[in-house]
């Protein structure tokens, strides 16, 4: 089979114990991204097969009326909101979801709010400039950690700040609540009492109609101006314009990020601002995360190949 892998930007795919499995097909890896119709349905042309890395590359009915050799769609992790499903339906594409782990994600999540904390970067390049101790950090001990959203990567953070001693506390639906309670964590009152209370909040919810922009301007106003904003689920969940003028006005004091509403990002207004964190979208892009992704992407691909039936079609 013909298959194409796109928006591999470190080019590492090839790389994976897991790419052994496709050994035998017609392979072939893009690493740059594109965004323009022609040149990716161009791209895209000859393929049977396309094995997505996350939400990278949307798949668009425009695009798929362009590509009549396509059969199937592999998708690493279980995510196909970027995906159009009836589009897909009416061309006969089947559309395959994988599983993920959130301990990537939760991992950088936290090395985020030590690096702000402590001003880690900024102090690395002093270092490396000849500048020695030239500011002063925060510690966690005893400070409160918010969680918005208490799923897997959320408990996973609230554990994190657990085991620095920091006072957690919770918000999200009244099921992320009463879950939070049972794990021994304190619930807010609201969300403004969670923004209000956090020295560091970190934001763990699904995006969707409900979640999208629930973090605005008046949310941000009422965070400490000492405080810290992580964003390592979507940036979406912020309204647009948001965070940047919160920053500005030092409400709060600082943030980290990992996501940005286009990636990948070269230039944003964002990058320029001194209290300011951010990593290129690294939550999932780890060693051990990729073999999981890809080895269920491929063996998803294969079983629909050899005929066999598949349990993870995309709904």
């Amino acid at each position: 089979m013909k298959i194409a892998i796109p928006d591999d930007y470190q080019d590492c795919v090839r790389s994976l114990d897991a790419f052994k499995q496709l050994e035998g097909h017609e392979v072939t890896v893009y690493n740059d991204t594109l965004t323009d119709l022609d040149a990716l349905s161009a791209q895209f042309l000859g393929a049977e097969a396309l094995v997505l890395i996350r939400e990278r590359t949307p798949i668009t009915a425009a695009l798929l009326e362009r590509l009549p050799n396509l059969k199937v769609i592999s998708q690493t992790g279980g995510g196909a909101a970027h995906v159009d499903m009836e589009a897909c339906r009416r061309q006969g594409v089947t559309v395959m979801t994988g599983t993920g782990s959130p301990y990537a994600a939760a991992e950088l999540t936290w090395g985020l709010v030590l690096s702000a904390m402590r001003n880690i970067p900024a102090e690395v390049e002093n270092l490396k400039a000849g500048r020695w101790q030239r500011t002063l950090g925060t510690g966690l001990k005893g400070r409160t950690l918010g969680i918005f959203g208490y799923g897997k990567i959320g408990s996973l953070v609230a554990r994190y700040g657990q085991a620095f001693e920091m006072n957690v506390l919770v918000w999200g639906r009244e099921g992320t609540r009463q879950r939070a309670l049972e794990a021994g964590f304190d619930v807010a009152e609201s969300q403004a009492d969670l923004f209000q209370r956090s020295d560091v909040l970190s934001l763990h919810l699904r995006l969707n109609d409900d979640t999208r922009g629930i973090v605005n301007a008046g949310s941000l106003a009422q965070m400490k101006p000492t405080s810290l904003l992580v964003n390592t689920s979507r940036s979406q969940l912020v309204a647009p314009g948001a965070l940047e003028e919160a920053l500005k006005a030092g409400r709060p004091g600082q943030a980290a990020v990992d996501v940005f509403d286009t990636e990948p990002v070269l230039k944003d207004a964002l990058l320029e601002l001194p209290n300011l964190l951010a990593t290129p979208h690294l939550g999932y892009v780890e060693k051990d995360s990729y073999e999981l992704y890809f080895g269920d992407a491929f063996s998803n691909l294969l079983a629909y190949i050899d005929g066999q039936p598949v349990n993870n079609l995309a709904r």
